[in-house]
């Protein structure tokens, strides 16, 4: 596993400095920052050590640039289904469940630190394959953004390499649009087909899918809406064919 810290729209130097520092103690370096403030003398004297990272840190205008091409992306919340979007956190994670979660496997996970006074937004949250929170007291459950780092670099500093590789993140997009597709083509409730992407894009997250297990799925949809447009003529197994033998599927 490789991981990328990325920093949403720090506002503090300081806590960009301490959370380089917190990289550089659990043996992390891949830093990105997303609009960040400006760091100065202090932020590097907070990085102490670890002022190479922050010189060496990618700095970008959009998450979107910021994540391209992880096969896994990890947002963090303080917040755990307290809010109206209480579907978007949960089910959350622990730092330790996440790093249980990526034993054995071989792919970048970028994980996304919010603003310090804010978090990140519902939309980046929405974008998010897998949600993190940190347990902590019910009295005070937010922490200071460079402390809940160092937590979650340590959890993941245990995770052990493997062969495992995750699915590439275009393979993922095409199947939850082959999903989006098959909803909209078939009689659910319209109204529910947002929140149950989101659901779907929350298990193939935790699932740590493969691009084999993907094709497989997108087989079984494609068969699906197949049999779902011809009903009553004979079903179409050339689809299934196909991925038993390791082909590309058509596109839909």
């Amino acid at each position: 596993m490789r991981l990328r810290v990325v920093l949403v729209e720090p506002i503090y130097e300081g806590n960009v400095g301490s959370v380089a520092r917190a990289m550089k103690n659990f043996g992390f370096r891949d830093l990105v920052l997303v609009r960040p403030c400006k760091i100065g003398d202090f932020g590097f004297a907070m990085a102490s050590h670890a002022k190479d990272i922050i010189e060496g840190a990618k700095v970008v205008e959009s998450l979107e640039e910021a994540v391209a091409g992880a096969n896994l992306v990890v947002g963090t919340t303080g917040v755990r289904g307290l809010s109206t979007d209480r579907h978007l956190r949960v089910p959350s994670l622990s730092p330790r469940e996440l790093a249980e979660r990526l034993q054995g496997t071989d792919g970048e996970v970028a994980l996304l630190l919010g603003r310090e006074d804010d978090g990140l937004s519902r939309e980046e949250l929405v974008d998010c394959d897998i949600v993190v929170s940190i347990p902590t007291g019910c009295e005070y459950p937010i922490m200071n953004l460079s402390h809940a780092a160092a937590v979650l670099f340590y959890e993941l500093s245990q995770v052990e390499p493997g062969y495992l590789d995750l699915a590439s993140p275009e393979n993922l997009a095409h199947l939850l649009d082959y999903f989006r597709a098959a909803l909209s083509e078939s009689e659910y409730h319209q109204h529910k087909i947002e929140k149950t992407m989101l659901m779907l894009k929350r298990i193939f997250g935790r699932a740590r899918l493969t691009d084999r297990e993907v094709q497989t799925l997108h087989g079984v949809v494609r068969n699906l809406r197949w049999g779902a447009e011809h009903r009553g003529c004979e079903f179409e197994e050339d689809g299934a064919v196909q991925e038993a033998e390791g082909e590309e599927l058509p596109e839909k």
